[in-house]
């Protein structure tokens, strides 16, 4: 009698240290195991020098799947690779690892990026709720008062009851940012120089140049990918554009915002920010954003964490689901995008 054969596509993880263990829970790895040839426990941190098991799988993998801290997809590395077909990305961006070489060895990728962006966007609507209510400030001054205070003779200016919001780029966490925004009396204001006025008619939003936007909103919200065009596109004039008491969101990447130029209006208390990504990523210790009252500075946490790295899981062992059954796949990233996003 002949054997079955077993058509699931080889796969390798390659990732960070201790990135798989936290991706992939016991169910993940039996949904793998079902779908590829793998050892779920077996992970690449290093494709440059692997060791003797390392190379052996690159050596028959058809799939690399990768997540953060991924190696870099080297010639060197893909010569070792002979069967390697396709990359699937477990998280966002695939520019830290996946090379030219990839593209001109004609490699697919895809990645989880659109289930990165959700939870970027519901950090972006939380913020964009509580900074009408002024909710940061007045949480500090009331623990510092402990005492009556007539909050609603100074409140006049706050509330969210049809304020203006400026988001700027209609990246996947820009566009589900628009959707969430939805429900709410916001009047909604979009710069992205490859939307037009017929698109943005379909999203719901006005969209603007980007002075009108910092002049017309009471938060702006930054959603472009880190591009040399992008690079402190919120600079001090434009800073100064957004009214007094404004508010400015950024979850996108630090080095899109002129930070001492931001400190300068935040320090006096002309505008309030809310930073979840700063530059350098980490402020040097002497920071006043650190200790700034109208400063909400968390550390790159708006991404997936926790158990949202299982949302990242899910889509990606759906798109090796995609391969195995011949199947392009549904969230393909091509070498034209990068240059767009993120």
């Amino acid at each position: 009698m002949h054997q079955a054969t077993d058509n699931r596509p080889a796969l390798l993880l390659a990732m960070g240290p201790g990135v798989a263990e936290r991706l992939l829970d016991d169910a993940h790895r039996t949904r793998l195991t079902a779908l590829a040839r793998t050892d779920p426990r077996l992970v690449a941190h290093d494709l440059a020098a692997p060791d003797p098991r390392v190379a052996e799988a690159l050596r028959e993998a058809e799939i690399l799947l990768t997540c953060w801290g991924a190696p870099p997809l080297t010639p060197e590395v893909l010569d070792r690779a002979p069967r390697l077909r396709a990359v699937v990305h477990a998280a966002g961006s695939v520019k830290h690892h996946v090379t030219d070489a990839c593209w001109e060895r004609g490699l697919a990728v895809t990645s989880a990026a659109a289930a990165n962006a959700l939870p970027v966007a519901e950090y972006t609507l939380a913020a964009i709720l509580l900074a009408g209510k002024r909710a940061l400030p007045t949480a500090r001054r009331y623990a510092q008062l402990r005492a009556p205070h007539d909050w609603l003779a100074e409140s006049a200016a706050w509330g969210n009851y049809r304020r203006t919001v400026g988001l700027v780029g209609a990246s996947r966490i820009g566009r589900r940012v628009i959707e969430l925004l939805r429900p709410f009396d916001f009047e909604v204001l979009l710069h992205d120089p490859y939307v037009t006025p017929e698109e943005a008619a379909a999203l719901g939003v006005e969209v603007t140049g980007l002075d009108e936007l910092c002049a017309r909103s009471s938060v702006v919200s930054v959603h472009a990918p880190q591009l040399p065009a992008t690079h402190r596109m919120i600079d001090a004039r434009r800073l100064a554009l957004i009214p007094d008491g404004g508010t400015l969101i950024n979850t996108a990447r630090g080095s899109l915002v002129d930070e001492e130029a931001l400190i300068s209006h935040l320090t006096p208390g002309r505008l309030h920010a809310v930073l979840d990504v700063t530059d350098p990523e980490v402020p040097p210790p002497g920071s006043p954003l650190y200790e700034l009252p109208n400063v909400l500075l968390t550390p790159h946490i708006a991404g997936s964490l926790g158990n949202e790295l299982h949302r990242m899981a899910d889509r990606a062992l759906d798109e090796v689901a995609r391969y195995g059954r011949g199947e392009p796949f549904a969230e393909a990233v091509r070498p034209g995008d990068l240059t767009r996003s993120a």
